[in-house]
């Protein structure tokens, strides 16, 4: 039975994915299917500034994946914490009515996306078309940079920026719900993984910490940098990211939004320094383009010597940067919440450390938390080494993905108390 759904994965993935990335969250809904116009400028806001309340500005149907979405703006905050509107989407499958409520609702945060379309708001939902058929309503924000704040550098793996814009979309699409006549169960689900792995963490944070009255039921995060300032020590130590993309867009957020003010010519190295604007902030090109633009995985092929030097100001200053947005170190879910957090040991887009270090927060905390599936813990961090799948041609971050996605459906599914709602035919199988 493993064998065929690895194979309707892959099978899917073939048909469906534009990116190596879409494979991942295709795959994710697939097999799992358990599982923004915003000012961004430094302008002062006016203390009687109020925003318009939620609304849905577009509803649209996807006949073929018998789903309903309903682009939504909603209040929220840009990185610099000043009030600003932000977009996302709600989808709900045909299976769930005004008179039949959901079993319960996704909050699903999105893996690293560059290109403006990628965003859920303008249509990138294999996700939430696959998840038709469950019974849980989806909802999900472009985050910062997208949708409608497009124009806008996006606040790249700033985790509490995320998180803020994740948590706001939810409390929105509630109302919203509520006000549309719609009624669920009390089930959430947050799950993402990469840089929505790293988001989901975030969402559960700043839950535990602000919004008492909201409860996970369970909160699923793959492949995350949780860890920012021990990640960029690994790469620098180590000499390679698989990735490059990645480095450079944590490195540009954090220095515009924690006002860092460093100039790019002593962060970066050319042909880099003279296309970022054109490749990396137009958003213009997919992750995979831009990677292929940088044209190596070698740290020193684009950042400058000062900032390979870890003891140089110059990364000091970053580090402690880093370190303000570093959810490995404060804090502490509530006793009880369910947690799984997977990693591939042979990734090399986000160093296994990361999850190793989540480990080490919950264990110092006194949370119910192992490394061994058979224990049944609250918390549970499994880390192996899956490689990379070189048959279907997917490096160890993605080969990670599909690992989450696997281990993720037994618990969402005992959640639900449901069975998978696809079936395995011929047809899905490409055969």
């Amino acid at each position: 039975m493993e064998v065929l759904v690895f194979l309707f994965i892959f099978a899917a993935m073939k048909q469906m994915a534009k990116t190596l990335y879409n494979y991942v969250f295709l795959l994710a809904v697939q097999a799992v299917l358990l599982l923004s116009s915003c000012d961004g400028n430094n302008d002062p806001v006016s203390p009687n500034h109020v925003l318009p309340a939620a609304r849905i500005t577009q509803t649209y149907r996807l006949e073929s994946a018998k789903t309903t979405v309903h682009v939504m703006e909603y209040p929220s905050s840009d990185p610099f914490g000043k009030p600003c509107m932000l977009s996302g989407v709600i989808t709900i499958g045909d299976e769930v009515t005004k008179d039949v409520p959901a079993r319960g609702m996704l909050l699903y945060n999105h893996y690293t996306v560059y290109r403006a379309d990628q965003c859920p708001s303008r249509g990138n939902l294999a996700v939430h078309k696959m998840v038709t058929g469950s019974g849980l309503i989806t909802v999900s924000a472009d985050y910062y940079g997208f949708g409608v704040t497009e124009d806008k550098q996006q606040a790249y793996c700033i985790s509490s920026v995320n998180a803020q814009a994740s948590v706001d979309a939810l409390i929105a699409a509630r109302q919203l719900l509520k006000s549309m006549g719609y009624q669920w169960n009390d089930v959430l689900f947050n799950a993402g993984y990469s840089q929505g792995g790293q988001t989901s963490m975030a969402v559960l944070r700043l839950v535990t910490e602000k919004y008492p009255d909201i409860h996970i039921t369970y909160t699923f995060a793959g492949g995350g940098s949780y860890d920012i300032p021990e990640t960029y020590r690994q790469f620098i130590q180590i000499g390679t990211t698989a990735m490059p993309s990645t480095v450079i867009s944590v490195l540009l957020a954090y220095n515009e939004y924690f006002s860092l003010n460093i100039p790019r010519k002593d962060v970066f190295v050319e042909p880099t320094l003279s296309h970022i604007d054109d490749w990396v902030l137009s958003k213009r090109f997919t992750r995979e383009e831009i990677d292929k633009k940088v044209g190596s995985g070698e740290i020193s092929a684009f950042v400058t010597p000062t900032m390979l030097d870890l003891n140089s100001d110059l990364s000091k200053q970053f580090m402690a940067a880093f370190e303000k947005d570093n959810l490995s170190k404060g804090w502490s879910p509530r006793k009880g919440d369910k947690v799984l957090i997977t990693h591939n040991r042979s990734d090399g887009a986000v160093p296994v450390v990361n999850a190793e270090k989540m480990y080490e927060l919950f264990l110092s905390k006194g949370l119910n938390v192992s490394m061994k599936s058979n224990d049944q813990p609250d918390i549970l961090v499994r880390i192996e080494d899956w490689g990379a799948w070189t048959l279907f041609n997917l490096p160890a971050h993605e080969t990670g993905a599909l690992m989450f996605v696997t281990a993720t459906i037994a618990k969402v599914c005992d959640e639900l108390n449901i069975k998978p709602w696809f079936t395995i035919t011929p047809e899905i199988l490409g055969l």
